[in-house]
């Protein structure tokens, strides 16, 4: 085995001296210089033959097999007087410093980006930390620089980072599905530092930005970006509509049958049918919302309301968008269902940027799409320990399609 394993090319400049067997069952490959091979210095990469000094360095190579492998190689502090420099020479498959090699590094990398690095860690035998690092570095390399090139449309939304109403800022590339930056905090002072990497040429160019009805992030588009014409998403409205309206309107016709413990039942347990899409409901579900609808009229005036609003984004013209939000308004403002009334009063400061999206028709299934994978990203995580590691997974979650 060791005769065989002193011709294999896997540690350039080294051949292998032995080969031992650890009591965890790892192999223990110690090697020395190869006497033909002339060592290079670690700051110019030039041949120097003056050596300072020797220590000997055990770092971990990939597994072998079954086996966990370690190295035990020489290490030569050289004096090159080429760059006047006392440095540790250049080694190929070895960083400066480094306990891991090349090939561990590689393979961390890819398994980094299938699993949650505590499953790494375990399959690897590398520390959790250890695991971190060399992923961080790998998205530091691929996702550090801003890169913002011709972009024109924006989707801008928010997500919570930690628990106690903590949360980050994502903008993406609507026509590139790209992630441009992330930044914790959701205020005006927080997202600037974006629209300032962006510069004012790139300000200039946007043309459209799609986002919830968040006012921070609106009055700062407008005043970075004053080409822009910011879109109100329709994801957003639709589930603020549930939250404010259907679900307070069937909670107070819960209270109402109060004397009907069985009817009070059916409607407090109704959410999910009222709040989901009829499309997405099975057969039995939907004769569920179609009884619920005709035995209830307040909730069937809301549900065919979500429904009616839905169509005011798919309006092919700004004008038969304008004529179906004065159609809906009315009918909401006729409905004398008191969440429903505040709703539409709050909702027509916002017309414009509803009205916007026959314009720039920016599906909100994007903003939907990138929530839910961030929140993949969470799960995968147990928790990341920095912002920032989270945020550049963030960005390799979303690099971006080739126009």
């Amino acid at each position: 085995m060791l005769n065989a394993m002193s011709s294999l090319p896997f540690w350039e400049g080294h051949i292998v001296r032995s080969v031992e067997d650890l009591e965890d069952g790892a192999l223990l490959i110690i090697l020395d210089t190869c006497p033909a091979s002339e060592p290079q210095c670690g700051a110019c990469r030039r041949p120097c033959s003056l050596v300072h000094e020797r220590r000997r360095r055990k770092v971990r190579d990939r597994d072998c097999l079954d086996r966990r492998v370690w190295l035990d190689l020489p290490i030569r502090r050289l004096d090159c007087h080429h760059c006047n420099a006392r440095v540790t020479e250049h080694i190929s498959w070895l960083d400066r410093r480094a306990r891991i090699t090349h090939r561990v590094r590689v393979w961390v990398e890819a398994l980094a980006q299938l699993l949650p690095i505590a499953h790494v860690a375990r399959l690897t035998g590398l520390h959790w930390h250890t695991i971190k690092d060399i992923d961080h570095q790998r998205l530091q390399r691929l996702h550090g620089d801003f890169s913002a090139n011709d972009v024109r449309r924006l989707v801008m939304d928010e997500f919570a980072l930690h628990k106690g109403h903590r949360y980050a800022t994502v903008a993406l590339d609507a026509e590139r599905m790209k992630v441009l930056w992330v930044g914790e905090g959701n205020s005006r002072e927080a997202i600037r530092p974006f629209f300032e990497k962006l510069g004012p040429e790139g300000c200039q160019r946007v043309e459209a930005v799609a986002m919830d009805m968040n006012s921070a992030m609106d009055l700062e588009v407008r005043a970075q970006c004053p080409n822009a014409e910011v879109v109100y998403d329709l994801f957003h409205v639709v589930t603020r509509f549930g939250r404010e309206v259907v679900d307070r309107v069937r909670v107070d016709q819960a209270n109402t049958l109060r004397a009907e413990p069985k009817a009070r039942q059916v409607i407090k347990r109704s959410r999910w049918l009222l709040l989901r899409n009829r499309d997405n409901l099975k057969s039995e579900q939907a004769i569920k919302l179609e009884e619920l609808l005709a035995a209830n009229k307040p909730l069937s005036t809301v549900y065919l309301l979500k429904t009616e609003l839905k169509e005011i984004w798919y309006a092919p013209t700004v004008r038969e968008g304008a004529r179906r939000w004065k159609s809906w308004l009315r009918l909401a403002l006729d409905s004398q269902i008191a969440p429903l009334i505040q709703f539409a009063k709050r909702l027509a400061k916002y017309r414009r940027g509803i009205l916007a999206s026959a314009i720039y028709p920016m599906s909100s299934s994007t903003l939907e799409g990138v929530n839910n994978r961030i929140k993949v990203i969470k799960r995968m995580a147990y928790g990341f320990r920095d912002s920032a590691y989270f945020f550049l997974k963030i960005k390799d979650a979303f690099p971006g399609k080739v126009r």
